[in-house]
């Protein structure tokens, strides 16, 4: 009896061990200028994704949750290394961000390629962990409130996974169907263009202008879309964004009220949006078009 009590506890303890090793963080750059302080982790319980969520879960409960943002990477990359800045950016104003792929190293560029059903994998997730009571998110997410979204090929993988009828709003970057699926890298999603009828919430896409590669592609299916609310920001900085500027940049800004708006119910946020004209539309950095909104 005694030597099995000392090889269970021997046992346990090398579990708890290999836990610990399994759980990473890091605070990126400040841990962003919202409310809360976020951080980016790497939780055991999903080793094929990085988490972005407020370092301090104690505000969150009954009366204040987190929404689920399932992110894409660029070059469906299955690492989000180009998008810490932003990711981060995002989490601090309140949500809990599922990005496809392991936790970075400092200066890591995994260029590993993943898939559309990752995103879908994020979600389950999140959701499972708001009804585990083991789990540090329970009773903290709003399964309510989901987006998905991604920058370029993370962009079509979002629009991809948009029909799951879960997804409350949408956010393509530096990205759109291309005419051609045949043209797209190996890996990409070889969507057509019918594929935008399947989306069915509000939808947002921000470009970098006419310089930016995926242009013509995300204003097309922009001007395709009649059925559901869409806005697309175009802001002349090309196909990599803002994303690596400080705290994501303009596209963080910008994304990060379209989510306060859409899935936390923020009318101020959304006046970035809403109105005729937009707030966003007298930036003179923008260039702004809008269908099916107010």
């Amino acid at each position: 009896m005694k030597k099995f009590f000392l090889t269970s506890l021997v046992f346990a303890l090398v579990l708890a061990v290999a836990v610990a090793q399994d759980y990473k963080s890091r605070t990126v750059e400040d841990g962003g200028t919202g409310v809360y302080s976020a951080i980016m982790e790497s939780d055991p319980s999903l080793r094929t994704h990085t988490i972005f969520r407020p370092k301090d879960l104690t505000p969150f409960g009954e009366t204040e949750k987190l929404p689920i943002i399932a992110w894409g990477n660029g070059a469906c990359a299955n690492s989000p290394w180009e998008h810490v800045n932003f990711l981060s950016e995002v989490a601090s104003h309140g949500f809990l961000v599922v990005a496809i792929g392991p936790m970075p190293e400092e200066g890591e560029r995994s260029r590993d390629r993943s898939k559309s059903s990752q995103l879908i994998d994020a979600i389950d997730w999140a959701i499972a962990a708001n009804e585990d009571s083991s789990s540090p998110y329970y009773g903290k997410i709003d399964v309510s409130k989901i987006s998905v979204s991604g920058m370029s090929c993370g962009g079509l993988q979002t629009l991809e996974a948009a029909p799951d009828p879960r997804i409350t709003t949408v956010v393509v970057c530096n990205s759109g169907i291309l005419g051609n699926p045949g043209q797209g890298m190996p890996g990409m999603p070889a969507l057509k263009k019918d594929h935008l009828e399947k989306l069915h919430s509000p939808t947002l896409y921000l470009l970098g202008g006419e310089s930016d590669i995926a242009y013509n592609n995300g204003m097309d299916d922009f001007n395709r879309i009649n059925h559901v609310p869409v806005f697309v920001g175009n802001m002349d900085v090309g196909h990599g964004g803002t994303y690596a500027q400080k705290h994501g940049g303009e596209f963080a800004r910008v994304a990060t009220a379209w989510y306060l708006w859409q899935l936390k119910g923020d009318q101020e946020a959304g006046k970035l949006f809403q109105g005729n004209p937009s707030a966003l539309s007298k930036s003179p950095d923008w260039t702004v078009e809008k269908k099916m909104m107010p």
